[in-house]
């Protein structure tokens, strides 16, 4: 293959005009790259203000549940002991539930526990009737009452 004069010294090869169509012009990349960090950077930001209004609306650190034990474990029932950290002198509703060796739910129900004037931590005990043989009993979550 021979070369000609034309591209030999610019580096590139010369087109016929009009045959290829129009040419990019160089230096749109830095342009493109810019764009592209600024818009995940807006993107960051609004998610970001998103999940801290989504916190603030359904995430209540308040309200926490820690099983104690389960016990008297039978066919059709689970004792569940549990203690929630609720504000002083409020209440929560916590949802309970039992789940049988393979982690079907075979039980679910909302207990509402009471705090007395001035306490925070309330221990609590409850019995879950089961449609089967339960493995575990537990605290799914605790909330305000409605």
């Amino acid at each position: 293959m021979t070369e000609t004069h034309a591209t030999i010294s610019t580096g590139e090869p010369i087109f016929p005009a009009g045959r290829y169509g129009r040419r990019r012009a160089t230096g749109g990349g830095r342009r493109r790259t810019l764009l592209a960090a600024l818009a995940l950077l807006v993107l960051v930001g609004a998610l970001s203000l998103i999940s801290v209004r989504l916190y603030r609306q359904y995430g209540d650190p308040v309200y926490d549940a820690q099983v104690i034990t389960y016990t008297d474990i039978t066919d059709n029932q689970v004792l569940v002991d549990f203690r929630v950290t609720v504000p002083p002198g409020g209440s929560a509703v916590c949802v309970l539930r039992a789940r049988d060796r393979a982690g079907s739910e075979v039980a679910r129900e909302e207990v509402t526990v009471n705090a007395g004037p001035g306490n925070r931590h309330v221990t609590t005990r409850h019995r879950l009737a089961t449609t089967a043989r339960p493995f575990i009993g537990e605290v799914l979550r605790c909330r305000a009452p409605a």
